[in-house]
C-alpha cells in the first residue's frame, strides 16, 4: 500500500512540474523577449587590418559590450559582388535579425537579400540605395580629410603629394578633394597626384603605388586604403604620411601626420536598439563630426605646434557649422568654376589635383 501511495505521490509532482513549466512559458519567463539578439557583420577585408574593417569590428564590439543578450557573428574577408547575396541570405536563415554589410560592393547583393528576406533588417555602409527592411550610412571623412591635408601642406617641401587611391567611386573622391582643399588652404602651389590601385587591401600593390609617386617627387603620401603599406614606403623614403581609418602612427610612427578616422560603436547601438524596439526606420544616415562619428588621430612629430592649433581650430569651426569643406561654388581641376552639386554623386577633381577622376 504504502509503495502505491508513494507511485501516486511521484505522478502528481510531475504533473505539477509540467503545470509550472507551461504556466512560466505564458508568464514570458522563456518568452522571444530573452531570445538571443542576433547580429551579423559582412567585412571585406579582415578584422587584423588595423583599417577600414578593424573599425568597424571596434564598433561591434562596442555594440556587444554596451547591449546585453546580442550574439554577434562576424564575416571577413567576403569578396563584393553578385556571390555575397548568398552570404547575406545564409546569414538571414540563420535567425540574424540584423546584417550589416561595411563595403560599397555589397549594396545591389545587400538589396536583392533584403528583397528575400523581408522580416530581417539589412544596413549598408557607403552606399545610397534603400528598400523597405534596408537603410544605408556613412560619415563627412571629408572634414578629417580636409584637416589631414592642412598637416600635409605644412609638411610638403617639393611641393607634390602623392595620394594612393582604392576607387574611383563618389566617397574616395570626396576624400582626395577635400583633402586637396586642406593641402592648398596652407601652400597653395602644392599639388596632389592620385594613383587608382583598384584595390581595399593588397599591401604589396599599394606599397609599389606608393613608391612610384616617391620616385616622382612626392615627399608626403596620403592614402584610401586599408592597410598601412603606403606609409611604410614612405617613412622608408624619409617622406610624410597621411592615413586612413584609424590612427596606425604604429607602423610608421616618424613619418606619420595623422587621419581621418572613425568611431562607430554609438551608430551600431542604437541601430540595434531601434530594431530591437520596433522603432527602426530604412534611413540615410550620415554622420559628421558634430556627432562623433568622424575625427582626426593624433599628431606625428613634424606636425608643429601651431599647425596641431589651427587644425584643432578649424575642426571646431567644422562642428559648430561656421566652416564649410567645400565651397559653393567649386574651382575644379581644370580651373573653371562650378557649382558643387550633390556631394553623393561627386564625380571631379578640384584645382590641384593631378590624375584622372575616372580610372
Amino acid at each position: 500500500m504504502a509503495r502505491k501511495r508513494w507511485t501516486f505521490a511521484i505522478a502528481l509532482m510531475l504533473v505539477l512540474a509540467l503545470f509550472a513549466a507551461a504556466c512560466g512559458s505564458d508568464d514570458g519567463g522563456s518568452s522571444s523577449g530573452d531570445e538571443e539578439f542576433k547580429i551579423a557583420f559582412v567585412h571585406v577585408g579582415p578584422t587584423a587590418d588595423k583599417g577600414w574593417s578593424w573599425a568597424h569590428d571596434q564598433g561591434a564590439k562596442y555594440l556587444e559590450a554596451n547591449m546585453p543578450g546580442v550574439k554577434i557573428t562576424t564575416l571577413e574577408s567576403i569578396d563584393e559582388g553578385p556571390d555575397s547575396q548568398r552570404v547575406f541570405e545564409d546569414l538571414a536563415a540563420d535567425g540574424n535579425t540584423l546584417i550589416f554589410g561595411t563595403s560599397f560592393g555589397y549594396m545591389d547583393p545587400m538589396l536583392a537579400a533584403a528583397e528575400n528576406f523581408p522580416d530581417v533588417t539589412f544596413v549598408h555602409a557607403t552606399g545610397y540605395k534603400t528598400s523597405d527592411n534596408m537603410g544605408n550610412y556613412f560619415g563627412a571623412a571629408e572634414e578629417g580629410r580636409y584637416l589631414s591635408g592642412m598637416a600635409a601642406g605644412e609638411r610638403t617641401e617639393t611641393n607634390l603629394i602623392g595620394y594612393v587611391a582604392a576607387f574611383p567611386i563618389p566617397e574616395v573622391l570626396r576624400g582626395i578633394n577635400a583633402f586637396t582643399l586642406g593641402v592648398r588652404e596652407i601652400n597653395p602651389d602644392a599639388e596632389v597626384q592620385v594613383v587608382w590601385t583598384s584595390t581595399w587591401l593588397d599591401p604589396t600593390k599599394e606599397g609599389d603605388a606608393a613608391q612610384a609617386l616617391l620616385d616622382a617627387g612626392a615627399d608626403v603620401i596620403a592614402m584610401h586604403q586599408d592597410t598601412p603599406a603606403p606609409g611604410q614606403k614612405a617613412e622608408a623614403a624619409g617622406a610624410g604620411w597621411v592615413g586612413y581609418n584609424t590612427d596606425m602612427s604604429e607602423f610608421a610612427p616618424n613619418g606619420w601626420l595623422t587621419a581621418a578616422i572613425w568611431d562607430w560603436g554609438p551608430f551600431y547601438l542604437t541601430t540595434a536598439e531601434a530594431v530591437k524596439a520596433g522603432t527602426w526606420k530604412p534611413e540615410v544616415v550620415y554622420g559628421h563630426m558634430a556627432d562623433g562619428m568622424v575625427d582626426i588621430a593624433s599628431f606625428g612629430p613634424s606636425v608643429s605646434d601651431e599647425m596641431q592649433a589651427l587644425i584643432e581650430t578649424r575642426k571646431q569651426e567644422i562642428i559648430d557649422g561656421t566652416f564649410a569643406v567645400f565651397p559653393d561654388p567649386i574651382v575644379n581641376q581644370d580651373g573653371v568654376e562650378q557649382p558643387l552639386g550633390d556631394i553623393f554623386g561627386m564625380d571631379f577633381f578640384v584645382e590641384g589635383v593631378i590624375g584622372s577622376p575616372k580610372s
